[in-house]
């Protein structure tokens, strides 16, 4: 509800650009791990939009400290954010998903790699990220009948966000992230597609523009030579 020193704008200001731009939104103050706070949130939307067609697993913390330096409260604020929050948001909109002729759940996590470097990098938050993977993939055959598309999508590079500009010694970073509007381009093809065709898949933001014909995605940033994402491997 207020700003914070490193991450400007709230709740609010992200409304206003939203309707800004054309779009309806409300806000909602909550934290994603209370289950109150999440119901008040579907509440909200279906109060005021008539329903819910998609969903999007967005909120997520990270910490990559070796395991011996990790704290306890660090691994419970990853597993309770990543994990937690996308069950409860996604278990509260299930009801009115159901009731949508175009339902779609995405999941901001990345295609299960268990490549030893990634699987011995930061194991906690290997953990957090693909348990919200996992969750999607099992979603997608539990409700497999429902016509619901349950899909993960992960940036093949670092995106220029407030994460990458805070996190220590990532700000000279920026120039090799790309911007953040090639995931939001990303998540409008896969809920432009039928539920059937994305249920159970795991996208890549480039691969998936590149199939769908976008050849030059110099338009977001990035430079000639990107830095690759966790979870992503050098070709």
């Amino acid at each position: 509800a207020e700003p914070h020193p490193k991450l400007p704008g709230t709740v609010y200001t992200a409304v206003e650009e939203v309707q800004a731009a054309g779009g309806k939104g409300v806000a909602v103050v909550g934290d994603v791990r209370k289950e109150e706070d999440v119901q008040r949130a579907v509440d909200a939307a279906v109060e005021n939009f008539g329903g819910i067609d998609a969903v999007i697993n967005n909120a997520s913390a990270i910490a990559t400290e070796p395991t011996e330096q990790l704290t306890a409260k660090k691994f419970d604020l990853m597993m309770d954010i990543n994990v937690r929050g996308t069950f409860l948001l996604t278990k509260a909109a299930l009801p009115h998903l159901r009731r949508s002729a175009d339902a779609h759940v995405i999941t901001l996590a990345p295609p299960l790699n268990l490549n030893p470097h990634w699987l011995g990098a930061h194991p906690s938050y290997t953990l957090s990220k693909y348990g919200m993977t996992l969750l999607s993939l099992g979603w997608a055959a539990e409700y497999a009948d429902a016509g619901i598309g349950f899909s993960c999508l992960w940036p093949q590079t670092y995106i220029a966000t407030a994460a990458v500009a805070n996190a220590p010694g990532f700000s000279d970073a920026l120039d090799r992230s790309r911007d953040p509007q090639i995931m939001g381009d990303a998540a409008a093809l896969i809920l432009s597609r039928p539920p059937a065709d994305v249920n159970g898949k795991c996208f890549i933001d480039a691969d998936l523009l590149r199939e769908s014909g976008v050849t030059d995605l110099s338009r977001y940033g990035g430079g000639d030579d990107p830095i690759l994402d966790i979870f992503v491997d050098k070709s």
